[in-house]
């Protein structure tokens, strides 16, 4: 008893550890933004883009999709670590001053404000928006006769044998509801029982009994019919509600409502004790199917009777119960544009994109260990393509010279070209060190099976370090030539994911740089070993440098500052969390450094506020491509240090990750850095900025050049492919104005 109490005080521990990173006596609350509301705040930023007439209507269902799928992924793992913390009566305050009751409390009104704007409009301006370009999203009550019969053909021929309707009753419980699966609860009346007509009995036809079955995934969420010119999607689960008859024979079914739950898909793992990480982390995986139930949602007009037989027999509290006014889980929309006609569409979309040829390769991409020794080399995905990173890997791999490949993956594609390479490499009979991290979450069971593949093949595996996630991004070669063994390298923010490189902007760095390749080694003989270097020539690790380092970087130019000098700091990050770094920046702020923030998500920081945050702004980039590298730039009186890194300035990269920082030093890369910096701090079409309440807002555009910065560089590296453009050096930025001017 004394033990398991030990072991839930250590857990609930380390919750509060990654949910906060508040300490005792930290800086008064209103300092700071509580990290879960302004998480659901950029979650309504996305909703924005899906409400934005501007946008293609196509990629306005598709926002709507992704804010959905955003929302159920805060719910199962950020709500659900805050329900633990919360059973285990923790009282300590979040950065913002919150206490965890008073943060879920908060959550579940921004919540359930968010999810009534969601179906508003999905209801009163997507639907009507596209029934007006004859492709419909409508009920089965809706259909003309010739459809229904469609449907019920549909029914009969392909949903009926698949469905499995489980009855609830005395000898069989209420079936376990998987996470996140639709599912539909059926009240039913009349005869019908196999014991009584085995007996020969008769049943009372007025007794109410009930079953459940769940809606299949192995099918499209909407079958799809055309008629003439139009288009027609109905939600499976309508056409099997009209067809409830043929699934209860001498039933009458007086009741149905379709209902999802969603369950705590936090891991919780005790690395410490796991004797095997690799077989503790699938055994977690499996757990996830059952655990606690922490939300309900059920169309808004369920029948109250079946919602209390729902809601008791899955033991829910009514305050986790949410109604919708409409199809649940509306991530099935990002579907419907890729069941439309690519040309006959082809308006409601935005303008195909084909990645540019990357401007600083040559095109043919031979022998790319030449170009990469001839010189630094930068690729910014997706406005230039993924191709390079490929042809690295895969030459490596069959290039005889080359003796050892070292990676480490974070998340890959399921048919990734890059592990299919370092598979070829290790046949090839080259040492290959992989380090997949078995931890990065939702991607579990996909680098389980590369892990035990790459081990099979005779790669040399790590399955990441106990107690950290390793997510830095990081390949070397090692080759032959003829003065001698040289290092390649690849850096970049982005994980070695080819899908996600051509929606997901970011940037990698090439490098045959001696001190780079000397680092890297001893990084990954750090990773594999247990050789911690004392000094590092090039790159900057966390955990054991790089908070450090960024706080001396944001001191040095709060000095300059306070010296009289011009002082600036730019970053582009993905969240800003860390009550450390937040607090230098403010001071930084007070003596006068100028800085401009490039916030996708999360920013517990507060922008403009009187003799605290008066020189910071805050913007967030919404757009078709999800704004993922992280950039960072000190003025350092005009010498101007430029940095990429895997981290963002969250406590979990900072303290608890495995990430790495290094420097742009070459002439033609440090421009393409600074022209993108430059570019997206000039954004007044996508870009929202940051108020002091905490909620976001975008420019009056009265007066104002019209720049979306995405379109803009899609269209730089176009106009580089035409004349293998590299970029001026930028030697630095014009005094940059406030965000409303």
């Amino acid at each position: 008893m004394a033990a398991s109490a030990k072991k839930n005080t250590k857990k609930a521990e380390t919750k509060v550890r990654k949910g906060s990173s508040a300490k005792a006596g930290k800086a008064p609350s209103d300092k700071f933004f509580n990290r879960e509301l302004s998480w659901l705040e950029f979650n309504d930023r996305v909703l924005h883009e899906a409400r934005d007439t501007k946008n293609p209507l196509l990629e306005r269902l598709n926002f709507l999709a992704i804010t959905a799928s955003n929302l159920d992924e805060f719910y199962i793992v950020r709500v659900a670590s805050l329900r633990d913390m919360a059973s285990m009566d923790f009282t300590q305050k979040d950065i913002a001053g919150m206490t965890v009751e008073e943060q879920l409390i908060a959550i579940d009104a921004k919540t359930r404000e968010s999810m009534s704007l969601m179906y508003s409009t999905f209801n009163r301006s997507l639907v009507p928006a596209l029934r007006q370009e004859k492709v419909n999203i409508c009920d089965y009550g809706e259909l003309t006769d010739a459809l229904q019969d469609m449907c019920d053909d549909y029914f009969e021929t392909v949903l009926y044998p698949i469905l499995t309707p489980m009855a609830v009753d005395a000898s069989r419980p209420f079936p376990l509801i998987y996470n996140r699966m639709l599912n539909m609860c059926v009240a039913l009346e009349g005869a019908g029982s196999l014991v009584s007509a085995g007996k020969g009995k008769e049943e009372n036809d007025n007794e109410i009994s009930y079953a459940t079955l769940q809606i299949p995934n192995v099918v499209p969420r909407l079958y799809k019919m055309s008629v003439g010119d139009e288009v027609f999607f109905v939600p499976i689960e309508q056409i099997i509600k009209a067809n409830l008859d043929m699934l209860f024979l001498n039933k009458k079914v007086i009741a149905s409502g379709c209902y999802r739950i969603m369950r705590n898909a936090d891991l919780d793992i005790d690395e410490d004790e796991a004797e095997d990480l690799l077989k503790e982390i699938e055994e977690q995986v499996r757990k996830r199917r059952f655990g606690s139930i922490i939300r309900l949602e059920v169309e808004e007009d369920t029948d109250p009777e079946l919602l209390e037989f729902i809601v008791t027999e899955l033991k829910i509290r009514s305050e986790d119960i949410f109604c919708v006014s409409g199809p649940i889980d509306l991530t099935f929309l990002s579907k419907v544009n890729s069941a439309l006609d690519k040309e006959t569409y082809k308006s409601l979309r935005y303008p195909e994109h084909i990645p540019a040829a990357p401007s600083m390769f040559d095109e043919s991409l031979d022998n790319i260990f030449d170009q990469i020794r001839e010189k630094d080399r930068i690729v910014h995905h997706p406005y230039e393509s993924f191709d390079p990173v490929l042809e690295f890997v895969r030459q490596a791999a069959t290039d005889p010279n080359v003796l050892a490949i070292k990676q480490t993956l974070y998340r890959v594609s399921a048919r990734s070209p890059i592990i299919a390479s370092l598979l070829e490499a290790a046949k090839n009979g080259k040492q290959v060190m992989v380090l997949v991290e078995l931890k990065a979450r939702f991607d579990e069971e996909n680098n389980i099976n590369w892990a035990k593949k790459l081990e099979n093949a005779g790669c040399h595996v790590i399955y990441g370090l106990v107690g950290l996630k390793t997510h830095s991004k990081i390949t070397l070669v090692v080759r032959r030539e003829e003065d001698g063994i040289r290092r390649y390298l690849h850096l970049g923010t982005g994980n070695y994911n080819d899908i996600t490189a051509k929606i997901y902007t970011d940037i990698g760095l090439f490098t045959a740089s001696e001190s780079f390749g000397e680092d890297a080694s001893e990084f990954f003989n750090m990773l594999s070993g247990y050789s911690i270097p004392s000094t590092w020539r090039r790159l900057i690790p966390a955990p054991i440098k790089l908070k450090d380092y960024f706080v001396k970087k944001i001191r040095r130019e709060a000095d300059i500052a306070a010296s009289g000098k011009p002082a600036r700091i730019v970053a582009k990050i993905n969240s800003l969390v860390d009550g450390t770094i937040i607090e230098e920046l403010y001071k930084a702020s007070c003596a006068g450094v100028q800085i401009d923030l490039i916030v996708r998500g999360i920013c517990c920081l507060r922008a403009g506020l009187p003799g605290l945050s008066d020189n910071i702004t805050v913007r967030s980039i919404t757009g078709r491509f999800l704004e993922h590298s992280r950039i960072f730039y000190f003025y350092n009186e005009g010498h101007e240090d430029i940095f990429l890194a895997s981290a963002d300035w969250m406590p979990r990269n900072l303290d608890r990750r495995v990430e790495l920082m290094f420097p742009v030093e070459d002439p033609d890369c440090r421009a393409r850095v600074i022209e993108i910096l430059e570019v997206e701090l000039n954004d007044t079409i996508r870009a929202h900025y940051l108020s002091e309440d905490g909620t976001y807002h975008k420019l009056d555009l009265r007066g104002k050049t019209k720049l979306d910065s995405q379109e803009k560089l899609i269209s730089l590296a176009d106009e580089a492919v035409a004349d293998r453009y590299l970029p001026n050096e930028v030697t630095a930025f014009e005094p940059a104005t406030s965000a409303e001017e």
